[in-house]
């Protein structure tokens, strides 16, 4: 039993929809006070943080939707505090190595795992620009300064906390405009997307970003409709 804690959009298809199973089963075991796995660390960890569950269960609908899966199980959860855990059963940078090891061989998911800091910031720069953007600004220089075999554990961590904080509206607008930016063509005009809502940014975003590498390889792509 596992929630993962990084991104969905690293995980294959048989470990995103093997985790979106376990989250029901943690939801079901809390609301209904089953015994089953009641103290598994798991468990237990996301026991007052239904907010966080709710949350995370969002991230993995809209990485599934992404990826053309359908959904039709929503999750019910109350929780007095929008927080998350405190507590990592793995730390981010372990959870990358486990997977890593574990998808040797296998299916890959959508976003390949990181080997180096500048490959984890390539991933997640539209993710933080939709939060803080002075972050953007000081993390990009402070990573592309990094060896390539230097270690990432406590930047892996400092992302995954970023990402738990909901954008604000302002900068997610900007986010998505720069990714917009970057598979826009001759076609749309500029005024036609200036004028549109954020979502439907976002769908024009995601069908662009099919046939280009770099925005497909970006955690924004679907955490941020998570949020929208």
């Amino acid at each position: 039993m596992r929630i993962w804690d990084i991104p969905p959009g690293y995980l294959n298809r048989q470990s995103l929809l093997g985790e979106h199973r376990e989250l029901h089963g943690i939801v079901s075991i809390i609301v209904n006070k089953k015994k089953g796995y009641a103290n598994h660390p798991e468990t237990l960890r996301w026991v007052g943080y239904g907010w966080a569950l709710k949350q995370r269960h969002q991230l993995l609908v809209a990485e599934m939707h992404l990826r053309g899966y359908s959904h039709q199980s929503p999750v019910k959860t109350r929780s007095k505090k929008d927080s998350w855990p405190e507590i990592f059963i793995d730390s981010p940078i372990e959870q990358y190595r486990i997977l890593t090891s574990k998808y040797q061989d296998k299916e890959p998911g959508r976003i390949p795992l990181p080997k180096n800091a500048q490959e984890l910031w390539r991933h997640h720069k539209y993710s933080v620009m939709a939060r803080d953007v002075n972050l953007y600004k000081k993390l990009g220089p402070e990573v592309a300064q990094m060896k390539p075999s230097q270690d990432f554990s406590e930047l892996a961590r400092l992302l995954c906390h970023i990402l738990r904080k909901k954008p604000q509206s302002g900068n997610l607008r900007n986010a998505l405009l720069h990714m917009w930016g970057y598979v826009s063509d001759s076609e749309t005009s500029n005024a036609h997307i200036n004028s549109s809502k954020n979502q439907d940014l976002m769908h024009y975003i995601q069908e662009k970003a099919a046939n280009d590498t770099y925005l497909k390889e970006s955690t924004a792509l679907s955490e941020l409709t998570a949020w929208l």
